[in-house]
């Protein structure tokens, strides 16, 4: 079935790929005030559940990020920026100057700046923290932003042209080689490679002075010898580990800087891998059907399920030891223990319905 299921995904994957925007452009046209059907295959468009979730009372949270203890960001897909100065206990709206309210990034910048990827409108920056934001857009080809991932020496963007780096207010493109692939995913290791997780080419790599991104040759095989091609997560733990989550197989490990990989989550109830992250007392897997943790490299995985109401997670972030913000389909949560127990935070978050996806200006 598994196998079966990739070939359709493939197959709706290339057609999605007939022109870089033919996809967007047909359904920037459309007048309908609803999502077009049948939906982006996954890797050109948006997730499922985001657009399972679209149209209902209930906020779709696709991106979190944190400043400090207790001031966080959400974006939503399709009611714009929120931010609350509490732990999430209560939000407000927060996307003065964005003009696309389908958020599916955020970042927070060394300086303390917050910068939001967008669905159409490229890349906001906000330095009063969200009060303001001003779109930074200059030197993109184009404005689809899945990842950004900020470091010591700049802002870096996964794009559905590639990689740019934002240097003095302008983005310029990392090195050759991605032109026109959709970059879900970017990582950093200490020995300075750069990881870019992608829609159909699998896991490239870049390190400075080397000519262009390299592809990792031997690729992720899973347990039913595919090999994935589509990478949703990309995280580097404090030993050097990177692990890759997919949007159908599962995750998988690599302890060599990502020149071989394993499977590691076959115990894993769930192969669509949303989030992943690390702290001492484990790793943790946010996916299409709840959370998961594990102490033995994926030998076993415990759920941390106790208190969600949407197990459709989106994104999952650590916030100080111990606590964690979850974005799902249907709203935030908030652990203040490892993930063990949940708490919904949506106060604010309720909101009128979302404009139709293609709708906006």
């Amino acid at each position: 079935m598994k196998t079966w299921v990739r070939i359709v995904l493939l197959a709706t994957f290339a057609l999605s790929m007939w022109s870089a925007g033919g996809i967007l452009w047909a359904a920037t046209q459309a007048p309908s005030p609803v999502p077009p059907s049948p939906q982006p295959a996954p890797g050109h468009g948006e997730s499922q559940s985001q657009y399972d979730s679209y149209g209902q009372q209930a906020t779709s949270i696709q991106a979190l990020t944190s400043v400090g203890d207790d001031l966080v960001y959400a974006g939503s897909f399709g009611l714009g920026l929120f931010r609350s100065e509490d732990r999430g206990v209560n939000w407000m709206k927060s996307g003065q100057g964005v003009t696309d309210p389908f958020i599916l990034t955020l970042t927070t910048g060394k300086d303390g700046a917050i910068y939001a990827g967008t669905f159409r409108g490229g890349v906001f920056r906000s330095r009063d923290q969200g009060k303001s934001w001003q779109a930074i857009n200059n030197g993109l080809k184009r404005l689809e932003i899945k990842a950004l991932l900020a470091l010591s020496n700049g802002v870096y963007a996964g794009t559905s042209d590639g990689v740019y780096r934002l240097a003095a207010d302008r983005w310029s493109v990392v090195t050759t080689g991605l032109d026109d692939i959709l970059v879900h995913a970017l990582a950093f290791s200490s020995d300075g490679t750069l990881f870019a997780g992608t829609s159909g080419k699998g896991i490239l790599r870049f390190k400075s002075q080397s000519t262009g991104w390299v592809r990792e040759r031997q690729g992720l095989k899973d347990h039913e010898g595919m090999v994935e091609n589509f990478i949703r997560v990309l995280t580097i733990d404090s030993e050097g580990s990177i692990y890759a989550g997919t949007f159908d197989g599962g995750v998988f490990c690599s302890v060599d800087g990502g020149v071989t990989w394993r499977p590691i989550s076959r115990a894993l109830p769930n192969d669509s891998i949303r989030s992943i992250l690390f702290n001492s007392r484990g790793l943790f897997v946010a996916t299409g059907h709840g959370i998961f943790k594990t102490t033995d490299k994926g030998r076993q995985w415990v759920p941390l399920n106790k208190g969600l109401t949407s197990m459709a997670i989106q994104v999952l972030i650590e916030s100080g030891a111990g606590v964690f913000y979850a974005g799902t389909s249907d709203g935030a949560f908030r652990s203040d223990d490892d993930g063990r127990t949940w708490s919904p935070i949506n106060q604010g978050l309720e909101g009128a319905d979302a404009p139709a996806p293609f709708k906006f200006h």
